[in-house]
């Protein structure tokens, strides 16, 4: 599957919005009814509802500025907390899913992280009744370069929902003329993964969704 730079990038802005719509949508029908609300209480609800549909959209934006986009600048590497402080805020209103975390390190490459957020969202979404959500990471030094990110996470829960088109655009198995903003953002990471010589995998069983990655000098 091979994807020119810029028609990647149009599916991503469009997974983007469609992401954030329902969020920046909540805001703006929570203003509509605040404005003809005159009821103490329901004004009160108004306000923490607008508050809450704030916190959700912010929360998505400096996941995907991260995820997709390039925050900070490219090849140094990121705190390993500013990644969990993202994923958990995804899931802060989901008591339903229970994440785990197995990283030793404190920081890693961009490419790990932008592949370990991805990873973790894909995995979110595959747990719509709840279940867990493991995550690890793991240096395998080398000597010569910067050593080789290995990635693990796993999904595991009652009727896991994972399109395989997205595992397909994972592997770089999927037609080019079936990539959709559902698919784009797993063929970024296949793109990202062949750059640096490394490669992606997932396998989907009953009860739990597997999705690994080893990056090379990443």
């Amino acid at each position: 599957m091979t994807t020119s730079s810029l028609d990647l990038a149009s599916l991503l802005c469009s997974r983007l919005c469609h992401d954030l719509l329902s969020p920046v949508g909540a805001l703006t029908n929570g203003l509509e009814l605040l404005a003809d609300e005159n009821d103490p209480e329901m004004r009160q609800r108004c306000f923490e509802l607008l508050e809450q549909s704030a916190r959700i959209s912010a929360d998505k934006l400096k996941f995907f500025r991260l995820a997709y986009g390039a925050a900070g600048g490219f090849g140094e590497r990121v705190a390993v907390g500013e990644a969990k402080g993202l994923v958990e805020a995804l899931v802060a209103n989901n008591a339903r899913i229970t994440i785990n975390w197995a990283i030793s390190a404190d920081a890693l490459p961009k490419p790990a992280i932008k592949t370990l957020l991805n990873f973790a969202l894909f995995g979110i979404e595959a747990l719509p009744r709840g279940g867990t959500l493991d995550l690890a990471v793991e240096l395998r030094p080398e000597q010569i370069g910067d050593g080789t990110s290995e990635l693990v996470v796993r999904a595991a829960g009652p009727r896991i929902a994972f399109d395989p088109s997205v595992g397909q655009a994972l592997e770089g198995t999927l037609p080019e003329a079936e990539l959709s903003s559902r698919t784009a953002p797993a063929a970024m990471l296949n793109q990202l993964a062949q750059t640096v010589g490394g490669r992606m995998q997932f396998a989907l069983g009953e009860g739990a969704l597997i999705l690994g990655a080893v990056l090379p000098g990443a």
